[in-house]
């Protein structure tokens, strides 16, 4: 345990330099793609067994930007963001990252694990390994840059861990990085998923309902995170979303989809009530929040 606390003890001052690393690539990685939107979409069609899931998707996400999918259950944002790095191949169409073609038609980019390199992923359930500790699970986010021996051997520097430490410290949950993922709490567990894009490098991050399994303050402190990362390291964050309240607070543009098709793409102020009954129409009830009011209603 003295042991636990002493790398503790290093990685908080280390943090101070580590989050300056971390800024430092963040600017310079924005300098060398100036003029390049974070991402690209062209005509991006998916179906399952014949049923269109994203039919003819076309956005265009610029760097820096915090934005937010909007739909209902079966709306497509889930597919699209999977599409968006890789995880699902589309039928049809194209998806650039910072200018380079991840997918066209289908088909995998020849170097397409070193652009998911720059692409972290939250998912829904956290997506964790449940028996590591969440400094493990935060150095997997590093296993890009890694040879295959090492990551098959779990053999990091120590440098390594004390940035992985330092990606705790930056969520604010250092004090849990020798505990296994197991036992923290579901906020807890969303926010080593954080901690492991920032170790990855991101500097685009794709959230899938990140805060649809967390209890009120915990959803709260996610978003703010979030809203943080974006604001004061200029991580381009794309968030799929199906409470509008939340959406209001946080996200400055809005991507509407509804079956698959953009319905509306401009500034969340502008994704009114009588708009959103417009698209959605009866379905529109389950856009609005239900139990996390009293967190993200101004």
């Amino acid at each position: 345990m003295s042991r636990h606390l002493d790398v503790i003890g290093v990685a908080s001052q280390y943090c101070c330099d580590g989050l300056e690393v971390m800024q430092s690539t963040v600017r310079d990685s924005l300098d060398a793609s100036f003029g390049q939107p974070a991402v690209k979409v062209d005509g991006l069609s998916k179906a399952f067994k014949g049923r269109p899931a994203l039919q003819q998707v076309s956005l265009r996400v610029e760097t820096g930007e915090m934005l937010a999918l909007v739909g209902a259950s079966g709306s497509g944002k889930s597919t699209l963001l999977r599409n968006l790095n890789g995880l699902q191949q589309a039928d049809q169409g194209r998806v650039e990252v910072f200018g380079s073609p991840l997918q066209v038609d289908g088909q995998l980019h020849s170097k397409v694990r070193q652009l998911r390199s720059q692409v972290g992923f939250i998912f829904q359930q956290f997506n964790l390994v449940r028996r590591l500790t969440a400094l493990e699970n935060v150095l997997v986010g590093n296993l890009s840059q890694v040879s295959l021996w090492r990551s098959l051997t779990q053999s990091f520097t120590q440098a390594e861990k004390l940035k992985a430490l330092s990606a705790l410290e930056r969520v604010g949950i250092l004090d849990q990085a020798y505990q296994r993922a197991s036992s923290l709490s579901g906020g807890q567990q969303q926010r080593v998923a954080i901690a492991r894009c920032l170790m990855q490098g991101a500097k685009i991050i794709l959230a899938d309902e990140p805060i649809a399994s967390l209890d009120p303050e915990s959803a709260g402190k996610v978003m703010e995170l979030l809203t943080l990362l974006n604001q004061e390291q200029g991580i381009t964050v794309i968030i799929s979303l199906h409470q509008v309240q939340v959406v209001q607070r946080y996200c400055p543009r809005s991507i509407a989809l509804r079956q698959g098709v953009v319905c509306f793409d401009g500034r969340t102020a502008e994704l009114d009530e009588a708009r959103l009954a417009d698209i959605y129409g009866s379905a529109v009830e389950e856009l609005v929040l239900r139990g996390h009011s009293e967190v993200f209603v101004p």
